[in-house]
């Protein structure tokens, strides 16, 4: 595509239903970072995919679980398939478990991101390498409601070396981590269980952050900032 046309070209069209729902989310008031981690409701994600290039591979899979005033509420939980006009390869679907089938009768993008913007509110964001999930759920967004997501994330990935630093050069994967902390997961590579292990993690962050006196999702987030120097730097 000539650069100069990607600049003007138009957002997705979307139905008049589609377009109200989006106006109904657009309208929500935006929830404040510096929110008490045992006051707000945070929302734990994770993505599957059909590969690992920002640029090219395709969201497949969206899993969410909200934490609200401290706690995990699986009865504010959240999983859709998006529908795929191609599957993935054999490779990428041993690692996430989502068949051709499961695929091909997933609901519409837009249907799928409607459904999640609803569910999302305008609620912070959490999750273990925020970089992957949020520029493919962004990116999601943009190509299919001409949403820009603006939302708060934080990083457990820099927020966990920053409160037990002691483990920094040893822990740096999801596995890692909630090993340390004795977490099952159920699934390991499904959206939602890889959410509801996140989550758990993160109710391990927020003990370790009262302990330091972070008490907020905007101090968390500082330590983080603070992390991510300190692993440039080095």
């Amino acid at each position: 595509m000539n650069p100069f046309a990607r600049l003007f070209r138009q957002g997705p069209a979307l139905d008049d239903h589609a377009s109200r729902r989006l106006a109904d989310w657009q309208a929500l008031p935006q929830e404040t970072p510096q929110v008490a981690l045992d006051q707000g409701r945070f929302v734990v994600v994770d993505v599957e995919s059909t590969g690992l290039d920002l640029t090219r591979d395709r969201l497949i899979a969206i899993g969410a679980v909200g934490v609200r005033e401290g706690r995990i509420r699986l009865d504010d939980s959240f999983e859709v398939v998006l529908r795929q006009e191609r599957v993935s390869s054999k490779d990428n679907i041993l690692i996430h478990g989502i068949g051709g089938e499961a695929q091909r009768e997933g609901l519409p993008p837009v249907e799928a991101l409607l459904a999640f913007l609803a569910y999302l509110g305008k609620s912070p964001l959490v999750a273990f390498h925020v970089t992957f999930d949020e520029t493919m759920i962004r990116r999601a967004l943009r190509d299919h409601l001409g949403v820009n997501l603006k939302h708060a994330w934080l990083d457990l990935a820099y927020v966990m070396p920053g409160l037990l630093p002691e483990y920094a050069r040893r822990y740096r994967a999801l596995d890692d981590w909630t090993g340390h902390f004795a977490i099952a997961n159920y699934a390991r590579h499904s959206a939602l269980a890889d959410a509801l292990a996140t989550a758990q993690l993160l109710l391990a962050a927020m003990n370790l952050g009262r302990a330091r006196n972070s008490l907020s999702y905007a101090s968390l987030r500082d330590l983080e900032k603070a992390q991510r120097w300190l692993s440039w730097a080095n």
